[in-house]
């Protein structure tokens, strides 16, 4: 598919590391860390384009609906015959039927609607009422405090609505500390406290300063339908502990803990997250959205901020080898972006995640068939301990420890960049060695199958603890520079499509397995040459196949291709330039000229091994032989 322009984006910190396949590996030198720094910031497309892609457009959700929202849910009316709540300091003025005043504290005993304004100094909005029907509250532009408990907290009710009138603004504060009847009890402990179902919608404003725990709450299901509404909290921002949708608004949230949250790990049924639209900018101390099950996002425009955004990829693991993230298996606490128990499925939206932990990750499987992503990360950009599956989509991941990992890894299409410390893709268990390799798995998968991937790595480029298959799509791989990686590393590889390109270090230099049907040429320099010296490669008749500007140092170019043809003589230059449109270091067009030719080679086998490279590891044809195992 045609690429759309990207951005790579280099942290100044990142550290290239050692490979992720034996920790006695040496890490590569200083100065070819510049060589690399220098070489990947001169990548200078606009991520842009990308976050402005169509398919986006205002970041609203345009399918049907997965989230049950009945009438009452949406209705933010306010009938003639609404109750009214006047909230006069420190007292409460109260005009209609279904509630009792004691103080500064209002009961709501009947269902029905209420309408409140006003100002509550230190007092309470309690709904308490075993009718079926729901309890409607407008907020219309009230100051709701309590240094006790739930400024509002709903004990019992069918369902309540709180609708925020249009052009109100509404706030609500709590203390630091709440008083509970006796040590056993624990609830409410949140600013907006619900032991049922409860909706948020309206088009005013809501502010809640969460003081003592948690912003908003609901111990079963909290559905936000719309509504400018801000979070202050000291513990987790909005939670619904059986299930947490947002179908539209304006939501900001900054909170000690988790950004947005379902709880409930007691039923396989319950604790899921369904994002279907609105604009959402999270900063959480924690994890930015976290779901006990299943994490769905459709669309809408998320910004998120977790553990304090990444420290770049400088710290070491367990072995002393730099990466693995700042927030290692040392740390108890968990700071991820995008974070799921069961699944994690992304099928449209604008998400950009700034994470100390993984970016987007599941302890299960996680599949993505749309939307623009742009993740930064201290470790991975993506993680799924079971699998990874990419349809569609546009995935820009600036910074990481490893770009994307999982056992098994499938990319049916869509356009992927990837900067990484260590392997950009990883199909690998994780942990220690297993089989003599660093996280085992002869099981592990690594396929290809259509899309645009380009990566910037310090460690190997595709990486599989076990088998991979490419059957189409275009692969580019900048890196890495140090011996001890190779832009491939795998136990098979069999390549029936598609087209490959890769430019890194010789030490591990490895090609596409014997089994393979496309052809190519794997051409070893005796030296290593500087990032930016193009690879010029024209058959015997003088028509251009390649030209390519690899950004990193490199002694070894792989070019996998169709174009590549059985018999077929080729010419391969190096230096020089090109007149031709530039796009991830491919030329396209123009005119290749002052070169200094290299070789001339008859492609005679699937893999044509051109020239040689002293320290080179093995040959490049070789299944896996000579390699680190």
């Amino acid at each position: 598919m045609k690429r759309k322009g990207l951005v790579v984006l280099l942290v100044s910190t990142m550290l290239f590391s050692l490979t992720a396949c034996s920790a006695s590996d040496t890490q590569i030198s200083a100065n070819e860390l510049e060589v690399v720094l220098a070489s990947v910031e001169s990548v200078t497309e606009s991520v842009a384009s990308a976050s402005t892609s169509s398919d986006v457009g205002s970041y609203a959700f345009t399918g049907e609906s997965t989230i049950d929202a009945d009438d009452d849910d949406v209705n933010d009316s306010i009938s003639g015959s609404a109750s009214v709540l006047l909230l006069e300091g420190n007292s409460i003025q109260f005009t209609g039927s279904g509630a009792t005043v004691n103080g500064s504290t209002v009961t709501i005993t009947a269902a029905g609607e209420y309408v409140v304004r006003g100002t509550l100094n230190d007092g309470q909005i309690v709904v308490d009422t075993d009718d079926e029907d729901v309890v409607h509250i407008v907020l219309d532009g009230v100051e709701i405090a309590s240094s006790t408990s739930a400024p509002i907290y709903v004990a019992n009710a069918e369902k309540a609505v709180i609708t925020l009138a249009e052009g109100s603004v509404n706030v609500v504060t709590d203390g630091a500390t709440y008083t509970y009847p006796d040590a056993e009890t624990n609830e409410p402990n949140a600013a907006i406290f619900s032991n049922d179902d409860l909706t948020i919608n309206g088009s005013g404003s809501l502010t809640v300063n969460a003081n003592y725990n948690s912003g908003i709450a609901s111990d079963d299901d909290l559905l936000i339908v719309n509504g400018h509404i801000t979070v202050n909290a000291v513990n987790d921002g909005i939670k619904g502990k059986d299930s947490l949708a947002v179908l539209s608004g304006a939501i900001t949230v900054v909170a000690g803990a988790d950004g947005l949250q379902a709880s409930n790990d007691e039923d396989p049924e319950q604790g899921y997250v369904v994002i279907e639209g609105g604009v959402i900018a999270i900063t959480a101390g924690l994890d930015g959205i976290q779901a006990e099950t299943a994490l769905n996002i459709y669309g809408g425009e998320l910004n998120i901020t977790s553990g304090g955004g990444n420290a770049g990829v400088t710290q070491t693991d367990n072995q002393g080898r730099p990466g693995q993230g700042a927030n290692t298996a040392a740390d108890a606490e968990s700071a991820k972006g995008l974070k799921a128990g069961v699944e994690l499925n992304i099928l449209g939206g604008s998400i950009v995640v700034d994470s100390l932990d993984d970016a987007v990750h599941s302890n299960g499987s996680i599949t993505i068939s749309g939307g623009v992503l742009s993740l930064a990360s201290s470790d991975d950009g993506i993680h799924a301990d079971v699998t990874v599956t990419i349809e569609s989509g546009t995935i820009l991941i600036t910074t990481s420890y490893e770009g994307i990992e999982a056992p098994a890894i499938t990319v049916l299409d869509g356009d992927i960049t990837i900067v990484s410390s260590d392997d950009a893709f990883n199909a690998s268990t994780g942990g220690g060695m297993e089989g003599g390799r660093m996280g085992g798995g002869g099981n592990c998968t690594l396929v290809v199958e259509g899309g645009s991937i380009v990566m910037y790595t310090g460690g190997d480029g595709l990486d599989s603890n076990g088998s991979m298959m490419m059957s189409g799509g275009v692969v580019i791989i900048h890196g890495p520079v140090g011996s001890g990686n190779g832009s491939l590393d795998y136990g098979s590889f069999q390549m029936t499509g598609g087209t490959l390109i890769a430019a890194g270090s010789a030490g591990m230099a490895m090609a596409q397995g014997s089994s393979s049907t496309v052809y190519s040429l794997a051409i070893l320099f005796q030296s290593s040459l500087q990032a930016g010296t193009l690879v010029h490669i024209e058959t015997g008749n003088g028509e251009e196949v390649l030209t390519f500007a690899p950004a990193m140092a490199y002694q070894y170019v792989l070019v996998a291709s169709p174009d590549i043809e059985n018999g077929e003589t080729y010419v391969i230059s190096y230096g020089g330039s090109s007149t031709g449109a530039e796009s991830d270091g491919v030329y396209v067009g123009g005119t290749y000229s002052g070169g200094t030719q290299y070789a001339t080679v008859t492609a005679s086998s699937v893999v044509t091994v051109v020239g040689s490279a002293a320290g080179a590891g093995a040959a490049p044809g070789g299944q896996g032989g000579g390699r680190r195992h």
